[in-house]
């Protein structure tokens, strides 16, 4: 007889994988909700919404990544300083150019669930402006967009 019972992982049991992805020319949005699924774990037959399913996930040439139509130079990064008067405003070229690994996890991290799930996911990713990684030890599989 067939069991009818749905399965859930639990929190020792999943093996995480790692993977690494090449942002170069991919368009950022694209790759962040990709990344956002392989984080969260909704790639695998076991997900389990309570549990970290999710793998490790590497992303190089960050400098590097798309922006379709004019974003580069119209789309505005705002941070608030906490003083009166202290808006800071940025393009989102500008700050591929300054920071290109804040701009990828700013895009991720909106993506992910805003608990402490979200934030514990959004530590398995990995994001590098240049073509190298310090994670080769990891052996981690080549990943497309």
């Amino acid at each position: 007889m067939l069991r009818r019972q749905t399965y859930f992982a639990k929190a020792g049991e999943v093996q995480k994988k790692w993977h690494v992805i090449d942002a170069e020319g991919v368009s950022l949005g694209r790759l962040a909700s990709d990344v956002a699924i392989v984080l969260m774990g909704k790639h695998r037959p076991e997900y389990t919404p309570h549990i970290d399913t999710g793998d490790f996930v590497i992303i190089t040439n960050a400098n590097k990544v798309g922006m379709t139509g004019k974003k580069a130079e119209q789309k505005l990064k705002l941070r608030y300083t906490g003083y009166p008067g202290g808006l800071k405003a940025e393009t989102y070229g500008n700050l591929r150019d300054r920071k290109p690994e804040k701009l990828i996890e700013d895009a991720v991290r909106r993506m992910l669930p805003k608990n402490r799930i979200g934030r514990q996911m959004l530590k398995k990713l990995k994001v590098y402006p240049g073509a190298d990684h310090p994670h080769q030890a990891q052996q981690p599989e080549a990943m497309t967009v």
